[in-house]
Formats: C-alpha cells, sequence, structure tokens
C-alpha cells in the first residue's frame, strides 16, 4: 500500500531571514519526524518531503500561516517508503543555481500555460493564435533521457548554469514561435522563461507545475518515459508511481 505521501514545491518569494528560518523549518519538520530536503535563499523556498500525510499537510498548512508562504502549491505523488534517508534544510545563494541574476520575485512570476493547455496547443499543432509551439527542456541530458515530451528542444546542458550561455547560441532558432519551458516542477523552467523573456523571446511561457502537474493534471500525452527525480525512488510514470529508468516504457 502506498501510504507516504510525497511533495515536492517552491516558490520565489524574498525570504531575507532565510538563515533564521533554516533552524525554525528543521526543528518543525524532524518534529513531524518527515524526511527530505527544503531549501532557502533570499529568493525563495524549494523543497522535497516525504512522511504520512497528515504530517506532510500539517507541516505545509503551519508554513502557510506565514503569509509569504500561503500561495505554496504542493505536487503530490506516492510510494510505499519514505524515498529520503534524511531530513536538511540548506539556506543556499539561489534556490537553484543559474548564476544568473534573472529572478527577482518581487517583479512577479514568470508567464505560464497549464498542462492543459499545453495539452491542447500539442493536440492542434499550433497555439491559439496560430503560431507554431515548441517545448524546451532546461533538465540536465541524464534527466531527458529517462523521459521528455515530444520533439522537444534538448540542448544537452550537464546543469543548469549552463542554460543561459545555451540560450545564447540558439536563441535564434525560437524566434516567431511561441515557446514553453519545461522542468520536473517548475522552478528550472521558471527561471528560464525570466530569461528568454529578458533577453527579448516574446512569445514564452513556462509549464505550470512543470512534468509533475503534467501527469497528475492530463493522461500524459505527448509525452514519452517518465520523469527524474532527486530521490529514491528514480523515475516516476505518467501514473506518479515508481519505475526505473530500465523498466519504464519509452
Amino acid at each position: 500500500m502506498n501510504s507516504i505521501l510525497n511533495i515536492s514545491c517552491y516558490l520565489f518569494v524574498p525570504l531575507p531571514d532565510a538563515a533564521a528560518l533554516r533552524d525554525l523549518l528543521h526543528a518543525r519538520a524532524l518534529a513531524a519526524e518527515l524526511k527530505g530536503t527544503i531549501l532557502l535563499a533570499e529568493e525563495g523556498i524549494n523543497m522535497f518531503l516525504a512522511g504520512p500525510a497528515p504530517a506532510v499537510r500539517g507541516f505545509v498548512d503551519q508554513l502557510r500561516a506565514d503569509a509569504r508562504f500561503a500561495p505554496l502549491a504542493p505536487k503530490e505523488s506516492w510510494s510505499g517508503t519514505v524515498p529520503f534517508r534524511k531530513m536538511l534544510v540548506k539556506v543556499k545563494r539561489e534556490i537553484i543555481r543559474m548564476d544568473h541574476p534573472a529572478i527577482q520575485p518581487a517583479n512577479g512570476r514568470a508567464p505560464s500555460v497549464s498542462p492543459a493547455t499545453l495539452h491542447r496547443w500539442l493536440d492542434q499543432g499550433h497555439d491559439d493564435e496560430g503560431r507554431p509551439v515548441v517545448t524546451l527542456d532546461t533538465r540536465n541530458a541524464f534527466e531527458v533521457d529517462a523521459g521528455a515530451f515530444d520533439g522537444a528542444i534538448d540542448w544537452r546542458i550537464t546543469r543548469f548554469t549552463e542554460f543561459p550561455p545555451a540560450l545564447a547560441a540558439h536563441q535564434a532558432e525560437l524566434a516567431g514561435k511561441t515557446v514553453v519551458s519545461y522542468c520536473t516542477g517548475g522552478i528550472r523552467c521558471e527561471k528560464a522563461a525570466i530569461l528568454m523573456r529578458e533577453q527579448g523571446l516574446e512569445h514564452v511561457y513556462q509549464l505550470e507545475g512543470g512534468i509533475l502537474k503534467y501527469f497528475e493534471e492530463t493522461d500524459g500525452a505527448h509525452y514519452h518515459g517518465g520523469c527524474f527525480v532527486f530521490d529514491e525512488r528514480e523515475v516516476l510514470g505518467h501514473d506518479l508511481a515508481a519505475h526505473t529508468v530500465e523498466t519504464i516504457e519509452k
């Protein structure tokens, strides 16, 4: 029986007190007997947690009591065991390292499209204004190899800090198209979408909630393979159940 709730979520929000929050959230998570990782930075929070559903949801509810975290919208999946060995809370310079000053949380989020909208656009072969739609994978190459959207642009980056120079090298190829950046849960594709907008690409969106939300809210069409996750489950299929790279259907 899959009784363990796994969540992933992030939020770009100014956190000048990130260092102080570290000790508070670590104590709360330990008290709730949760395991996983929480990353804090002045730009926001990124977390992956697992445990019994009441404990996980109670932790999130307590976090949302701080108005800054009220918009948190976790993506959920289930497993038979906890896929993390420890509970870590870390303060970083960025909650996802890009080495580019692209994110200014106070200025608002990147434009996004829902999983249902992307599904429809891919069904019809263009966006609602008739422009061709391309999906741009912002993940590392080994993650892409576990599964990706059909025909996705893949620049074979090995770490997210390589995305800005890859964009500089390939930006001309995206002109005149509607570009939907995507990643596992939304954080990398949001930074990527903001950067592309900053660089002058007009019709750029992030996939709201990333691949995991696409699996949750659609039938998974237009995506082949699974979604690599950074825990002991390794890869999640369209059903959000754990698989291995070797066994998941491509």
